[in-house]
């Protein structure tokens, strides 16, 4: 049975994350992913050239997976749920070996009912694999430490080196790590322990280069993030976890776990707070704080709260994680209808581009309203459109040949709008009553000087006007 423990966390995971996977539409990350992912590999270079750097090897790997399965919204999502299913698995695992085969069990369960592990395992974004390269690379920093050799340190640093391609900040990780290595020296652990700072060498020279293109690409791709508050702090646990009941529940068991486990309780603890005490400080000098990025750090909060429930038989402990689960009810049931974030309104392309399907006419054009990367409305188009999409008549050059997931535009709207005799207008929000009102004043005007309204049609978080000559 111990052999197998793994087994039973990650099939309830992939259970779980497998459940509606294709309801919610594409979000705004998601529709970046797929741009970038389905250019050809020469343009995605160029992109990461401009922006999202530190994301092209995740979209180098979603461009092979893309070739090989196709695009649609399970098959972009999957590689997502096959890496939480794996980081569950490898919680048990990671669970038995430090605390025993029942609180790995009980760590590996409790973080497949999570609505988190739901929210990422089913979103095309690299914050899953950074969360199985994690949990992996803290393995096998344990099994080094516990018996010393160099190919045991060879497969951590490897997967440094993964953790550091699927998310460069989830590298904070090795903060942790620190604290495992010198409580290990201070418990006259062999003294062969200088070959840590060797194994994060390679982690250094792959993912330097990354960090400088971040650095450089981040005021321009981060320029949304506010600097963090003190009262985000008690928010952290509901924002990330995606409730904020079982965030509180996760945080009361952890926190017990951090002062009862011994050694391990206080390295798994520094492997939650060190991470999430960088980002915040580093969020107050430059764009930083996303509660999301800090995904990788939830396993080994699971692993405390599970070594809370160590001297609980299985028939006890596990209702409490049924109590978990229960408790993330609504929000397993929310995210499955829109991933946008709880404070934002859902938006679904889907609904808009059926109208546009069912009711365009060859020679129509389409005008987007913003233009921006907090909606890539435009990209939403050619995502559920596909080639039958109406002319982009304001577009200057298309995103792949600008090397960007922007669209640059043309200056004077009202010269581009000359060939055309009907232009849908796609706006973010609901605007019924004037949806003119909500196009930049030049798109606004030109539009009005020339078109008349002829429909207007309102979804969630969108308006479609049908304009005419």
């Amino acid at each position: 049975m111990d052999r197998t423990r793994w087994l039973w966390p990650a099939l309830l995971t992939l259970a779980i994350t497998l459940v509606q996977i294709d309801r919610a539409p594409l979000w705004r990350d998601e529709l970046a992913t797929w741009s970038a992912a389905s250019r050809p590999t020469g343009d995605l270079l160029r992109l990461a050239a401009n922006i999202d750097g530190v994301a092209v090897a995740y979209y180098l790997l979603m461009h092979g997976w893309i070739e090989l399965f196709g695009d649609s919204a399970t098959a972009l999502r999957l590689p997502a749920a096959l890496s939480l299913a794996g980081a569950a698995a490898l919680v048990a695992v990671l669970g038995g070996r430090l605390f025993g085969g029942r609180v790995g069990l009980v760590a590996g369960l409790l973080f497949a009912v999570l609505p988190s592990t739901s929210r990422y395992g089913q979103e095309a974004r690299p914050y899953a694999p950074a969360t199985l390269f994690a949990v992996l690379a803290t393995l096998l920093l344990v099994r080094a430490l516990d018996r010393p050799g160099w190919w045991r340190w060879t497969g951590y640093a490897a997967a440094l080196v993964g953790l550091g391609l699927s998310h460069l900040l989830a590298t904070s990780l090795v903060l942790g790590h620190a604290v495992a290595v010198l409580l290990a020296w201070r418990e006259g652990h062999d003294r062969r322990l200088w070959r840590w700072p060797v194994a994060l060498v390679p982690a250094i020279l792959v993912l330097a280069p990354l960090a400088r293109l971040g650095r450089d690409q981040q005021a321009r791709q981060l320029n949304w993030v506010r600097p963090p508050t003190l009262t985000d702090l008690p928010d952290l646990p509901g924002d990330l976890l995606q409730n904020g009941t079982v965030g509180g529940l996760l945080v009361g068991l952890a926190a017990i776990g951090l002062v009862t486990r011994g050694r391990w309780g206080v390295v798994l603890g520094a492997c939650v707070l060190l991470p999430a005490a960088l980002l915040y400080v580093g969020g107050l000098v430059t764009p930083l704080w996303v509660p999301r990025y800090l995904l990788f750090t939830v396993p080994f909060a699971c692993l405390l709260a599970a070594g809370t429930l160590a001297p609980l038989r299985l028939r006890w402990a596990l209702p409490i994680v049924a109590l978990a689960g229960l408790l993330g009810a609504p929000a397993q049931a929310s995210l499955r209808r829109t991933h946008e974030t709880p404070r934002s309104a859902p938006v679904d392309y889907p609904a808009a581009t059926r109208i546009i399907g069912a009711h365009q006419q060859p020679g129509d054009g389409i005008v987007y309203s913003p233009r921006d990367p907090r909606a890539f409305l435009d990209i939403a188009v050619l995502y559920y459109l596909r080639e039958h999409h109406p002319r982009d008549v304001l577009a200057v050059e298309g995103p792949v040949a600008a090397a960007t997931l922007d669209t640059p535009e043309c200056p004077r709207p009202a010269t581009c709008l000359t060939a055309v005799n009907r232009v849908w207008l796609l706006t973010r929000g609901e605007h019924r009553s004037d949806p003119l009102a909500a196009a930049t004043p030049a798109k606004a005007t030109a539009l009005r000087n020339t078109f008349r309204i002829t429909q207007t049609w309102t979804v969630p978080g969108l308006t479609l006007t049908l304009l005419t000559r």
